[in-house]
C-alpha cells in the first residue's frame, strides 16, 4: 500500500497495484458483510458490474468471512435492449464473476428483458429495495464520474426515485467501448435501468474499487472538484460509511 488519508468523510487508500486493491477492497467488502450479518442476521448487499470490479469480487468472492446464504444479492444496473444471450449484459458478468460462485439466500436482477412494461418493472424493484435496508454497496466509479448509470446530465442527489430509466451520456459509452463491453460506439445501448445516487447513499457502507489510468480524472474530480452532480461521485466525499480503494495509475493526477 501507498498510503492512506481521508477526504472529507471519504477513508481513501492508494494501493501499489490493480492486484493489492482488489484485495484490499473485497477484503473490506467481506468484513462489511459479515459484520451486517452479525449484527441482524442476514446482509442486503447491491453489486456493480464492471471489469474494474474483477479483482476486487475474486477477493470477495474467495473470502471465508461470509456466510453467502445469509446475502441477499441485488443487482445495480442493466442496459436496455440488450437480448438475453448477450455478453455484454451485466446479469451475465455478475453471474459469472459472483452469483454462480455461492449459495446466495436470494439474487435479485434488474431485467429489462422480461416481457412486463418497464413502469412494472421499476415498480417492483422499488419494492424490493423498499423492503428494508441496504447494508453494504460493491461499486466502482465511471470515467464521467458516474455512480452506476447515475450520469452527470441525469445524476440527482435529492432524487425521489429508487430506480429509473436512464438515457446514457456519450462518454459514459464510450467508456463501455474502452472497457470493450461493445465493439463501437454505435453498438453501445443508448439506455438503461439504474439504482439512483439516495439509493447507493443512504446504503450503511459504500465500498468502491477505482483502478486504471483511464479512471485518473475522474478520481481527482471526486476528490478535490466541489460535490455535486458535475461529478456524481464526489457523493462519496459525504458519507461516513463510504472507502475509496485506488491503485497508483487511478491515483496518479492528484499529487499534481
Amino acid at each position: 500500500m501507498i498510503k492512506t488519508f481521508t477526504q472529507d468523510q471519504l477513508y481513501v487508500e492508494v494501493c501499489s497495484d490493480r492486484a493489492e486493491l482488489g484485495r484490499r477492497a473485497g477484503a473490506a467488502a467481506a468484513e462489511a458483510i459479515a459484520e451486517a450479518i452479525a449484527r441482524q442476521g442476514q446482509a442486503r448487499v447491491i453489486f456493480a458490474a464492471a471489469p474494474s470490479q474483477n479483482e476486487t469480487l475474486d477477493a470477495l468472492m474467495t473470502s471465508d468471512l461470509v456466510d453467502w446464504t445469509k446475502v441477499v444479492a441485488i443487482h445495480m444496473d442493466e442496459y436496455v435492449g440488450l437480448p438475453l444471450d448477450s455478453n455484454a449484459r451485466f446479469a451475465r458478468y455478475l453471474d459469472e464473476h459472483c452469483f454462480s460462485r455461492a449459495a446466495f439466500k436470494e439474487v435479485h436482477y434488474i431485467d429489462p428483458c422480461k416481457d412486463e412494461p418497464i413502469d412494472v418493472l421499476l415498480n417492483r424493484y422499488r419494492a424490493l429495495l423498499a423492503q428494508a435496508p441496504i447494508d453494504v454497496v460493491c461499486m466502482g466509479i465511471g470515467e464521467n464520474g458516474h455512480v452506476a448509470f447515475n450520469d452527470p446530465p441525469v445524476a440527482d442527489f435529492k432524487d425521489p426515485e429508487a430506480i429509473k430509466l436512464v438515457q446514457l451520456d456519450d462518454a459514459c459509452r464510450t467508456q463501455q467501448v474502452n472497457d470493450g463491453c461493445f465493439p463501437s460506439f454505435d453498438a453501445t445501448p443508448t439506455h438503461a435501468l439504474t439504482l439512483t445516487v439516495p439509493t447507493l447513499a443512504n446504503a450503511r457502507r459504500q465500498i468502491c474499487a477505482v483502478p486504471g489510468k483511464l479512471k485518473a480524472n475522474a478520481v481527482k474530480n471526486t476528490l478535490f472538484a466541489p460535490v455535486s452532480t458535475q461529478c456524481p461521485a464526489t457523493i462519496l466525499r459525504t458519507l461516513p460509511g463510504a472507502a475509496l480503494y485506488l491503485d497508483a495509475d487511478s491515483y496518479s493526477l492528484c499529487e499534481e
